[in-house]
């Protein structure tokens, strides 16, 4: 839809709103603002042919207006502009980076109040002034305007980027440079498009409850993984890429095989299910997500602090979760058969923990391809492809072990027939490369790695990438003379490689402009609305704990849930010994960086300020 109200802040000779009133459809009413008075235009004749055309057309012009402080220039009822317009912002003379960063920092927090929900804030500058990537060449960033991290200061992130043409606007003359009739040097020139960021408030762990039995437990979800559980990709109502891309490999593989999708159980794992894991994969316990339910039998509402239809579909997710009785006793009244007080458990870390049961039902059927999806969790170091929570998909083929070669062959052919295809649908323009899939053996089993090398990301970035994984080592006690083939694939991964989505956090986004990307059946190239974001590097030291063994993934952990996901890099610098007391200090580089909304470097400030004091709490470490 074509912007209604146009708003027109720092024009100079007015030649810009001259030539845009002749371009816009007659609907479309221009408010055309200078900062200069009548007085100070009078000796300038373009200023005032330009003027008298404009009120020729019936455009509004008003004089004085302060482009820092809008808010003060319109009354309530004359707000809500769809676009805004501030082309070479300068603050005149020879002022320096600094003052025109306040410029336009300013520039930007005043247009929060002014413009409307879903509305633009375009802005013109000079080549290399801007400070991103768009610029040929690039400025070194503390020598230019920083407009991104400007923006972020009024709520607003860059969502495109492109050269700035005079020749669009034909009449248009820009002048001021340094305060004088001159014009600003546009060859190279960009145009910055900036839209509203959803607010960075902080989300806060839900207390939840599910039902075992007769009796209501409640539990804290763990606070890295905030805004993760229970989000519904892969149901029903959901054009997610994540299950789109699912249902397309699904689809595909059943052409082979005969399928059988089964109904994903809880994300919960009692303590006492964990020794369904086949001896291969008790490592992923440790890097599970262990959490308390409590006994709870108090007021739902108090609890969710919302209602109980808004935690509907959370508890149903939950609801097939059964624990054993007597999970742990604290006291001899709590000791009675039959009663639940406290019990352990750990969120899935993987979908593999479930392959055991499904295997020894005695009604699995040989030859056909079961398929189980559903989210997991688990902790791991922060790096760009590594994730707290992912959607993994589980295929598991059952035959005869005397067809066992033939069959993982014809498998493993058939998948990577699939994604190989999957993989080249939204190849890059100037891509050679492209992608393809490779199954790495792993020794000494007979197991293998799922591998891609894409340039999906981009004709200068090649990435090798682990997207699952196959195994061969699953035995039935009831199924004996048969053979299980186990792939496990992780579908964020998919899905970014497939629609070149380049950070894994943008998959969890709550902001609707991310799915207005996926058209139902079609697989396009993603594009971003947020581009060029700055990011902010803190360095972190601190004392270890001599009597306590330091776990650096759990580090990582407490950074990924102080800064909700910010921080997209922990770099190891230094390793001190204290040569009298031997006590040891590690050093650490944080980079903070968000893929979806407006971060500032005073919010940085204050989640680095704050992860001195947790991991002080929780790691027991002294910050120096």
């Amino acid at each position: 839809m074509a912007p209604r109200r146009l708003l027109l802040v720092g024009e100079g000779n007015f030649s810009f709103a001259a030539a845009l009133s002749e371009t816009l459809d007659p609907s479309t009413s221009i408010t055309a603002t200078c900062l200069q008075r009548p007085a100070d235009l009078a000796r300038d004749p373009l200023a005032r042919e330009n003027l008298q055309r404009l009120r020729e057309r019936g455009t509004e012009v008003r004089f004085g207006v302060d482009c820092t402080q809008l808010v003060d220039a319109f009354e309530l009822q004359d707000r809500e502009f769809d676009r805004i317009y501030f082309n070479f912002p300068h603050c005149g003379r020879k002022a320096g980076v600094a003052k025109n960063r306040e410029l336009l920092a300013k520039f930007f927090q005043s247009c929060a109040d002014v413009l409307a929900e879903e509305g633009e804030v375009h802005v013109a500058l000079c080549r290399g002034q801007g400070g991103t990537p768009a610029d040929k060449p690039m400025r070194e960033w503390h020598n230019s305007w920083q407009v991104v991290a400007m923006a972020a200061l009024g709520g607003f992130i860059l969502s495109d980027v492109h050269p700035f043409s005079c020749e669009a606007v034909p009449g248009y003359k820009c002048t001021g440079y340094r305060s004088q009739d001159k014009s600003f040097h546009v060859e190279g020139a960009l145009n910055h498009i900036f839209t509203r960021s959803l607010p960075y408030e902080g989300l806060q762990p839900r207390i939840s409850r599910i039902k075992l039995g007769d009796q209501w437990f409640s539990f804290l979800e763990p606070e890295v993984l905030v805004g993760k559980l229970n989000r519904g990709f892969l149901e029903a109502p959901s054009y997610h890429p994540i299950k789109t891309i699912n249902e397309k490999l699904i689809a595909e593989l059943g052409k082979a095989f005969p399928l059988k999708r089964l109904k994903c159980a809880s994300p919960l794992l009692p303590q006492g299910d964990t020794s369904v894991l086949t001896s291969c994969h008790c490592d992923i316990l440790s890097s599970a997500f262990w959490i308390s339910l409590h006994e709870d039998n108090s007021n739902f509402e108090s609890l969710t602090g919302g209602t109980t239809e808004d935690m509907e579909d959370f508890l149903v997710s939950f609801s097939e979760l059964s624990l054993p009785k007597n999970p742990r006793r604290d006291s001899k009244e709590e000791a009675q058969e039959g009663t639940y007080s406290q019990a352990k458990v750990c969120l899935r870390p993987s979908l593999l923990v479930h392959v055991q049961a499904l295997i020894q039902a005695p009604d699995f059927l040989p030859g056909s391809l079961y398929i189980l999806s559903g989210p997991v969790f688990q902790k791991c170091r922060i790096s760009p492809f590594t994730m707290p929570a992912f959607h993994e998909t589980l295929f598991i083929l059952g035959f005869n072990k005397n067809l066992k070669d033939d069959c993982l062959q014809s498998l493993l052919d058939h998948l990577k027939g699939i994604l190989d295809s999957l993989l080249t649908q939204t190849l890059l323009k100037g891509s050679k490369l492209g992608s393809s899939v490779e199954f790495v053996f792993q020794p000494p089993g007979e197991d293998y790695m799922i591998t891609v090398k894409s340039q999906n990301f981009g004709p200068d970035c090649v990435k090798d990438l682990i997207i699952g994984s196959v195994t061969t080592s699953a035995t039935s006690i009831i199924h004996k003379d048969q053979c299980f083939v186990c792939v496990s694939m992780n579908l964020d991964l998919l899905a970014m490689l497939v629609w070149g989505i380049s950070d894994w956090r943008m998959l969890w986004t709550f902001d609707n402009r991310f799915l207005k990307n996926f058209a139902p059946g079609k697989i396009e190239p993603f594009k971003s609305y947020s581009l060029y974001p700055p990011y902010y590097v803190h360095d972190i030291s601190f004392w270890l704990d001599t009597k306590k063994r330091f776990d650096e993934v759990e580090f990582h952990t407490v950074a990924r849930a102080v800064s909700q996901d910010t921080v997209i890099s922990i770099q190891f610098l230094s390793r001190f010994q204290h040569p009298k007391t031997e006590q040891v200090s590690l050093c650490y580089r944080l980079t903070y960086q968000t893929c979806d909304k407006a971060l500032t470097q005073q919010q940085v400030a204050s989640m680095q300020s704050q992860l001195r004091k947790e991991i002080q709490q929780r790691l027991h470490v002294i910050p120096r």
